[in-house]
């Protein structure tokens, strides 16, 4: 007998998956500010495992991901469609591949680390990292909403939650344009390359947050429809 992987895994549900998806995407994100430690502890046994870290949750998002675009039916009797599903796995999906990004990165070239950069960047990675965390309570709410048909409590609850992402994300905008001051600050410590590379590695952490904030705003949408 021929079984649905979907099923099989994650019940009769589409939104199972995808809240477990998102579920793994946040753990993912949630290890970079651990990294960007390591990294300015000078410990490379430290950086490499975080790296290791996030590549396997990576890898285990792809898993599920690749599971659901390969089962989820064509046509569904519910107030979702398809692609909007579709399209909300693929915004989760990118946080986890932000996260990949600087893991990849840091494990590729030696950075130098210069002590005015920490404390501006492991704050900014972890107010990132909670932008996913926020995230993650809305993608959490997607079965009561489907119970609810899109309205009453727990539709104003996601609105309230999606303007909370919204402000936290618009926190880490600053923080990021603080970071990359301080950067600018203390170039002359560092070769102009290295601080190119700082500059590309604050705005790859700050598409952890922008990721997290379409997130809230495609469930929004997806709500509105």
């Amino acid at each position: 007998m021929v079984t649905n992987p979907l099923k099989s895994l994650f019940g009769h549900s589409p939104f199972k998956p995808l809240q477990q998806h998102m579920r793994v995407v946040v753990d993912c994100a949630a290890q970079v500010p651990g990294l960007y430690q390591m990294l300015f502890a000078n410990d490379d046994a430290g950086v490499q495992a975080a790296r290791e870290k996030i590549f396997s949750l990576e890898q285990e998002a792809d898993d599920i991901k690749n599971t659901v675009r390969a089962h989820l039916p064509k046509s569904l009797l519910m107030p979702v469609n398809r692609a909007d599903l579709l399209d909300l796995l693929g915004v989760q999906d990118d946080i986890a591949g932000s996260a990949q990004d600087i893991a990849g990165f840091l494990t590729t070239r030696k950075m130098p680390v210069i002590e005015p950069l920490k404390e501006p960047i492991i704050a900014l990675s972890q107010r990132c990292s909670d932008t996913c965390v926020k995230a993650g309570e809305i993608v959490g709410l997607l079965d009561e909403l489907i119970e609810t048909g899109f309205v009453g409590r727990e539709s104003n609850s996601v609105g309230g939650l999606v303007e909370e992402l919204s402000k936290i994300e618009s926190e880490t905008d600053i923080m990021a344009v603080e970071a990359v001051k301080r950067l600018f600050d203390n170039e002359d410590k560092m070769g102009p390359v290295d601080v190119m590379f700082w500059f590309e590695l604050i705005k790859w952490t700050s598409n952890v947050a922008d990721n997290a904030e379409h997130v809230g705003n495609r469930l929004r949408l997806m709500i509105a429809r």
